[in-house]
């Protein structure tokens, strides 16, 4: 388990490149790293894309993962949020500054050579949802995401709270 704090969330890749985590020499890192793009993707949508495919190195995103990314995170950008600490349904996914994100390892996440899967809990789901990365050298790559599930909805959203 490894706990990353950052002062802001980037919101471009001269940001993104600017923290030390981008050295995409850790997993670990390339997952928390992840989570706190896709918290950009309403504000800046090809940002975020760029953000994104740096992750991936040598496999830019897709069109079909462009278009999973607009599925997914329009009108929900409270989903990503809520793998930071001090979010919850009640708070509208309201991350605490500075933003904490925790990334777990299980028996599981090295079972396939170059690749490592990672989990991260959301404070709207009952389960961790996982990321896969691959290595490349010296380096560990976005290589899958499955962090936008639905998730339960914040109060603001939620005739019954």
């Amino acid at each position: 388990m490894k706990t990353f704090t950052f002062a802001k969330l980037p919101e471009n890749l001269a940001e993104l490149q600017a923290l030390p985590e981008a050295a995409l020499t850790d997993p670990f890192a390339t997952a928390a790293l992840t989570a706190a793009v896709l918290c950009n993707y309403e504000k800046n949508v090809d940002a975020t894309v760029e953000m994104l495919n740096f992750l991936k190195g040598p496999q830019p995103l897709s069109p079909f993962e462009k278009q999973f990314l607009r599925d997914r995170l329009v009108g929900k950008s409270y989903v990503p949020r809520s793998y930071f600490a001090g979010t919850s349904p009640a708070n509208n996914y309201t991350p605490s500054v500075p933003y904490t994100i925790t990334v777990e390892e299980n028996p599981y996440s090295y079972t396939q050579e170059n690749y490592a899967v990672l989990w991260i809990k959301s404070s709207g789901a009952d389960s961790p949802r996982q990321v896969k990365m691959r290595s490349k050298g010296e380096n560990w790559y976005l290589w899958e995401q499955f962090l936008l599930p639905d998730i339960r909805v914040p109060a603001e959203q939620d005739p019954w709270a």
